[in-house]
C-alpha cells in the first residue's frame, strides 16, 4: 500500500498497519526513510510559524529556517535513542519484540501523526501561539502517543 493510504489507515487501527509493516520483514532502509520523511514534514510544519516570527520580530527568515533545518537534520539520532530506551523498558516488563520493531513503531507514529503536525504549524503561522495553537498541539501529541503506544504493543508482543 502507499504511505499516504497507510497513514490514513493508522487513524482507524494503528496496530493493524504496524502488523502489516512488520510482516514486510526487517528492512532498516525502510525505517530510515520513514524517520527522514517524518523529520522533513516536521521541518516543513515549522515554516509558517517561523515566517510569522520573522515578520513580527524583524529577524532574518533564512537564519530561522537554517536553525530549524539543522535541528531536524540531527533529530533522527535522537529518535533512534528514544526508540532504544523504549525497547529496553519494554524488555524489562516482558516485551518480546526486536530493536527494529521498536524503532519502526516510534518512527511510524511520528510520520502518521504528521498531518496534525502540519495543521499545528499552520495554526501557529496564521493565528499565532494562542489557545487554538495549544489545542491543536495537544491533539497532535495525544494522537502521536496513541500511535506509538499501539505500535509498541504490536512490536513487543510474542509472535
Amino acid at each position: 500500500m502507499s504511505v499516504t493510504t497507510d497513514i490514513v489507515s493508522t487513524y482507524k487501527g494503528p496496530r493493524l498497519v504496524l502488523a502489516r509493516l512488520f510482516a514486510m520483514g526487517e528492512r532498516e532502509a525502510f525505517a530510515l526513510i520513514v524517520i527522514i520523511g517524518a523529520c522533513i514534514v516536521a521541518f516543513v510544519s515549522r515554516w509558517p510559524g517561523l515566517a510569522r516570527q520573522a515578520h513580527e520580530s524583524g529577524a532574518e527568515l533564512n537564519a530561522l529556517l537554517g536553525g530549524a533545518l539543522m535541528a531536524w537534520i540531527m533529530a533522527p539520532l535522537l529518535f533512534y535513542a528514544i526508540a532504544a530506551i523504549a525497547h529496553i523498558l519494554a524488555m524489562i516488563v516482558g516485551g518480546k519484540g526486536t530493536w527494529y520493531r521498536a524503532r519502526l513503531a516510534l518512527f511510524w507514529a511520528l510520520l502518521a501523526a504528521s498531518p496534525l503536525q502540519l495543521l499545528w504549524g499552520l495554526v501557529e503561522g496564521f493565528i499565532g501561539k494562542g489557545l487554538e495553537w495549544q489545542i491543536v498541539g495537544v491533539v497532535w501529541f495525544a494522537v502521536f502517543v496513541w500511535f506509538w503506544i499501539a505500535g509498541m504493543f504490536e512490536a513487543e508482543r510474542a509472535d
